[in-house]
């Protein structure tokens, strides 16, 4: 009976040393995270877009799509639809953007063969699904404003002094 403690002793041994041996002692990386917890951002705000180059159609482009995390630098989703001149698609690209690849969106024709190229962008994780085909679809579609200035800006302090300004004078 005094046997089984001591095997048990040497088979927990064992087994700690083995699981010393096999952990390695090294920083995650961002891949790790995303990895390990792909619900996570690799960065605050962090979104995907489609993405393809030179796709045939927009089924063939969201479908192999890549399910990568933007770039930081980046904060919208870019769509540009050729069509040709019976206005099936010619040619799709989809892409993170930054605000100045946005700037032009629309149709316009274009000289090759009468095609119409349309380009929209979109801010929003995966907003880019649709292919813009006419003006009414070839958009710039925020959901905040492009520029960061809010309306009148009243202090915190000034408000807190007003309210409670009458109140002190009493006192």
């Amino acid at each position: 009976m005094e046997r089984w403690p001591a095997v048990a002793w040497i088979l927990l041994i064992s087994l700690i040393t083995y699981w010393f041996e096999t952990v390695h002692s090294r920083d995650f990386t961002v891949q790790d995270i995303i990895y390990l917890y792909p619900s996570t951002t690799p960065y605050p705000g962090g979104f995907k877009c489609f993405t393809c180059e030179r796709a045939t159609d927009n089924y063939e482009c969201n479908r192999w799509a890549p399910d990568v995390y933007c770039p930081r630098e980046t904060r919208y989703c870019y769509s540009q639809h050729i069509m040709d001149s019976s206005g099936e698609s010619a040619s799709v690209i989809k892409r993170c953007a930054a605000l100045e690849d946005c700037l032009s969106t629309g149709c316009r024709e274009s000289s090759r063969n009468g095609q119409k190229v349309c380009t929209s962008c979109c801010e929003g994780n995966i907003c880019n699904m649709a292919l813009p085909r006419n003006e009414t679809d070839a958009i710039f579609a925020t959901t905040s404003p492009l520029n960061h200035s809010e309306g009148p800006s009243v202090h915190i302090a000034t408000l807190l002094s007003c309210l409670f300004l009458p109140w002190l004078l009493r006192t």
